[in-house]
């Protein structure tokens, strides 16, 4: 098999294109496996992660709200920080909504918990390519990928939904207008602030492959540096509608020091493609 004749070492054999989809197919059959291992264990114990976790920032007892409410009196700025006294209350008006979301919510937190493995796949495949100089410096990818993308995870579910949650069910246009979200809907928002940011705090990465193969330079990064703050801060201020600029800073500060990160990888990623074609031209 051709996945067998790329892995041998001295004994790589020059590989066709049809030999590479059957090797990226075999990679991406055990990658879905992980997830569908995931999404067993997840759909196993539905009810408790429901209830505990995807549920979780619309308790008034959750986490964060009580260490903002804290830090917000520690700062001496009274109760601007204090959240969670709304009533959030979900409906579903398709007979199949709730069987639906089941494995929604399955799969996703399949992958999630899959996401190293997965990965791994992805980088098994992709690192034969590389030469040994590359490999050394790639190393320990899998790691800082999988933090990157855990990192945002954490940072979606712990931040950006509960200022989410709060926000739209507080807003009101009239007091004869009751809001009541379908949970498939809840879902649906929970999956872009969580899943959707831990693919966002990957930008080092792409921002290392697009430099490795001379698309950005850390010169045009830094050029449109105020451009990307201004960005950076109505992505912000979208994310959390509040008028208080605590909130405002607490989620703009994460995504512009991605950015500030993305200029340094990019930097290391021109200088070394800059001395290795020196060393090939030499």
């Amino acid at each position: 098999m051709a996945l067998f004749k790329r892995n041998r070492g001295a004994e790589k054999a020059e590989m066709t294109f049809v030999d590479h989809l059957e090797e990226l197919r075999w990679h991406l059959v055990r990658a879905a496996i992980a997830v569908v291992v995931g999404a067993i264990l997840i759909f196993i114990f539905a009810r408790e992660i429901v209830d505990v976790i995807i549920l979780g920032p619309a308790h008034p007892d959750f986490i964060t709200y009580d260490v903002l409410c804290k830090l917000g009196q520690k700062l001496h700025i009274g109760d601007a920080l204090c959240m969670g006294n709304v009533s959030a209350k979900f409906q579903e008006t398709a007979m199949t909504g709730q069987f639906m979301s089941t494995f929604t919510i399955a799969f996703v937190g399949g992958f999630v918990i899959a996401f190293p493995y997965v990965f791994w796949e992805f980088w098994r495949f992709v690192k034969p390519a590389l030469s040994s100089k590359e490999l050394k410096r790639t190393r320990g990818v899998i790691f800082w990928v999988s933090v990157l993308f855990f990192l945002g995870v954490a940072f979606g579910y712990y931040v950006l939904t509960p200022f989410m949650v709060n926000f739209y069910f507080s807003y009101s246009l009239s007091p004869l207008i009751e809001i009541r979200p379908t949970f498939t809907d809840y879902i649906e928002n929970l999956i872009y602030t969580t899943v959707g940011i831990g693919i966002l705090f990957q930008m080092p990465l792409l921002v290392f492959i697009l430099s490795k193969i001379g698309i950005l330079t850390p010169t045009l990064l830094r050029k449109y540096r105020r451009y990307a703050f201004v960005i950076i801060l109505i992505l912000a201020a979208i994310i959390t509608p509040s008028t208080d600029p605590f909130s405002l800073t607490l989620v703009t500060i994460p995504l512009y020091l991605l950015y500030e990160i993305s200029i340094t990888v990019s930097a290391r990623a021109v200088k070394d493609r800059i001395k290795r074609e020196e060393e090939e031209w030499s």
